[in-house]
């Protein structure tokens, strides 16, 4: 029935959106009006495709590090990615199919490589430290890029494009370049969504029941870095929505992630869409960057969350 609910609201969304904006469109214009077609079209696909990956990655970490608090975004994993992509741009090899994508996905996976080393005790993560680590190594890739745009200030408008999370420029090549990894990592996660509950009872417990407690974790990270490396690359930072979806699902559907990680990805996609379409619609002829409106909605909850836990940590 939630899948149901959030299918037939995500479509119903999908079509409203792709009706507003600057330029009104009634239905009958959709098939022939080159607006729907270039421009509206792929921007909403990619709301899809990068709700469902940033929400199917959040769920993903929560399991892998036990904690309802990680989400790429408040790992640093995000801002990573966004520090290779700025890289990227600064040296020009944006003109290049994989440029950015392949930079951003090396400074993502660095990134986790080391909030996992600095967070781990044995083979036990300290959840203080792995929340402090993520948040420390935001500041710091913040700094590095506010230190490249002051360097190179001609390239200052395409750096702040990915800090501040934009579907303005969506195109098909966003779409071809997306969408098959967010399709495998999707699946991936999903394939090991039995493992992930499994892996919520601690490690030992997991290897016990015959999980390959390490493979998986590393299968796991490569996977859902990889998806947030090219969601990044497309359309800049998005915070929180890794935190939000899986945890409000988890509140109706209760911890098992044979359903939570379905539901995630269609639920990810339709608060992703919601926010862009209010995004460039709300100030019309002005948009708002996507990634503030979802850390209006993200960073209260956040910050809820951490009241109502603070006796764990």
């Amino acid at each position: 029935m939630v899948m149901t609910l959030l299918l037939v609201l995500l479509g119903a969304t999908a079509v409203a959106s792709s009706l507003m904006g600057v330029a009104k469109l009634q239905p009958s214009e959709l098939l022939h009006s080159q607006i729907f077609l270039q421009l509206r079209l792929p921007r909403i696909l990619l709301c899809i495709l990068a709700g469902a990956g940033l929400s199917v990655c959040g769920a993903a970490y929560q399991s892998v590090f036990r904690n309802p608090l990680t989400d790429p975004y408040v790992l640093g994993v995000s801002s990573g990615a966004s520090l290779g992509a700025s890289l990227a741009i600064l040296f020009g090899l944006q003109s290049h199919i994989w440029g950015i994508g392949i930079c951003a996905l090396a400074s993502a996976l660095f990134t986790v490589w080391l909030v996992y080393r600095i967070a781990s005790i044995g083979n036990r993560l300290h959840t203080t430290t792995l929340l402090l680590t993520g948040v420390c190594l935001t500041f710091l890739i913040t700094a590095m890029i506010s230190f490249i745009m002051v360097l190179r200030q001609d390239k200052m408008d395409s750096i702040i494009f990915w800090t501040m999370g934009s579907f303005a420029s969506s195109s098909w090549f966003d779409i071809a370049l997306v969408a098959p990894v967010v399709l495998v990592g999707v699946c991936v996660v999903l394939y090991y969504a039995k493992d992930l509950n499994l892996l919520l009872a601690g490690s030992e417990t997991a290897k016990s029941l015959g999980v390959e407690v390490e493979k998986v974790k590393r299968i796991l990270l490569f996977f859902t870095t990889l998806m947030v490396a090219f969601v990044v690359a497309s359309c800049g930072v998005i915070g929180f929505v890794g935190l939000v979806v899986p945890h409000c699902l988890r509140l109706i559907l209760g911890p098992d992630n044979r359903r939570i990680v379905p539901c995630t990805i269609v639920a990810g996609a339709l608060f992703v869409l919601i926010c862009d379409t209010l995004a460039r619609t709300v100030l019309q002829p002005s948009e708002l960057p996507v990634g503030s409106l979802t850390a209006l909605v993200g960073a209260p909850l956040f910050i809820y969350l951490l009241y109502k836990n603070k006796k764990q940590y």
